[in-house]
């Protein structure tokens, strides 16, 4: 089932905190590589890596399972999902690769003991089962998308990009670029069964790539990947209702080159969000302190690397890291909304070919 190597037992002993990366094998990429965290630097420092899955390009940890699941997208043309035992140095494959009858998963997200995929390049979201002992089953369901947009090279068709479930466990949302909308669907835990809900219409071209939920569970902000702008909507989680609320710009001023923002998070107390843009290769800090429906520019600084496919906070909020793709790695930042004003500080960098994605169990 392809290579696992351990490289550092010692290392995992260490630190509480292990980082896992998501990378392209198809353009380098070594596979999923787990390394420990630091605590007082936020340092990285490898202890194993599997290559037993082709682009392991996202993903999660297996909150249910204490900690010792990691699962991740295969984003192939036959996409699947795999489940890793991260108790040892290295991820170590259990289950087997498992298929989501889609094309090109990019994101995966879990909900009530089953995993849920957004698949680019089927426009569609499959659910799978995960048995008592963490690995997928096959497929449950599949629901597709419908619809297009302005764009004719990207949005000929759907293509869901992200999946994720909102803090109450009632709903799920889906993120479509090619269609420029947000797809609320009810979950039913017990069935683990998606039924459509609600559509949300950004404006078209815009083909929203990821979206982040304020920790106070009442906006969300979503990114556009086509269109480098946040679009700030209001989350009802009673009704299960996405409205947008404002549009602001993450081109940093007097930029010349094409940009394509990728990601976005916000600090556990709901006063920074940061983005990242590809193109620029810069993360924009947005302040949120006159309140989430109002989001100010405050910094733009460099990414550390080229192509920021990925950002992540670790588990204290402390640092924020960059998943650079075209660099190939890893760079991580000091941010203090108190003292710096959250504006990211670079502290260091870590090798890692084809970076996708970086999580924290």
């Amino acid at each position: 089932m392809g290579r696992t190597s351990p490289a550092g037992a010692n290392a995992v002993r260490a630190s509480a905190v292990r980082a896992f990366i998501g990378s392209f094998t198809s353009a380098g990429g070594r596979g999923v590589i787990a390394a420990a965290v630091d605590p007082d630097s936020g340092a990285l420092t490898e202890t194993g890596v599997s290559d037993a899955v082709a682009d392991p390009s996202y993903l999660v940890p297996g909150a249910a399972f204490g900690g010792t699941l990691l699962y991740a997208v295969s984003e192939t043309e036959d996409g699947a999902v795999a489940a890793f035992d991260v108790t040892g140095p290295a991820p170590r494959p259990i289950g087997g690769r498992v298929p989501v009858r889609g094309a090109g998963p990019t994101h995966l997200a879990l909900a009530a003991g089953h995993l849920v995929t957004a698949n680019y390049g089927s426009g569609s979201v499959s659910i799978l089962p995960v048995g008592t002992d963490g690995a997928p089953g096959p497929v449950g369901a599949v629901l597709h998308h419908h619809g297009s947009g302005p764009d004719p090279d990207r949005q000929a068709g759907p293509h869901a990009h992200q999946v994720v479930a909102d803090p109450t466990g009632r709903w799920v949302l889906a993120v479509d670029l090619g269609t420029d909308r947000v797809y609320v669907h009810a979950w039913d835990a017990q069935a683990g069964a998606l039924t459509p809900h609600a559509e949300t219409a950004l404006r078209p071209g815009v083909g929203p790539r990821h979206l982040v939920v304020h920790p106070a569970g009442t906006h969300v902000y979503v990114v556009g990947e086509l269109d480098p702008v946040v679009t700030v909507c209001r989350w009802d989680a009673d009704g299960g209702l996405l409205k947008t609320v404002g549009e602001h710009p993450l081109t940093p001023g007097g930029a010349t080159r094409p940009a394509y923002p990728s990601e976005a998070v916000v600090s556990p107390d709901g006063r920074r969000l940061w983005a990242a843009v590809r193109g620029p290769d810069v993360i924009c800090v947005l302040s949120l302190d006159r309140g989430p429906e109002r989001p100010e520019p405050t910094a733009v600084v460099d990414c550390g690397g080229r192509w920021p496919r990925d950002l992540a906070l670790d588990p204290a909020g402390r640092r924020l890291y960059a998943a650079n793709e075209r660099s190939g790695d890893v760079t991580w930042f000091d941010v203090d909304v108190d003292a710096g004003g959250g504006i990211p500080r670079r502290a260091g960098s870590f090798a890692a070919p084809a970076a996708s994605c970086v999580t924290f169990i």
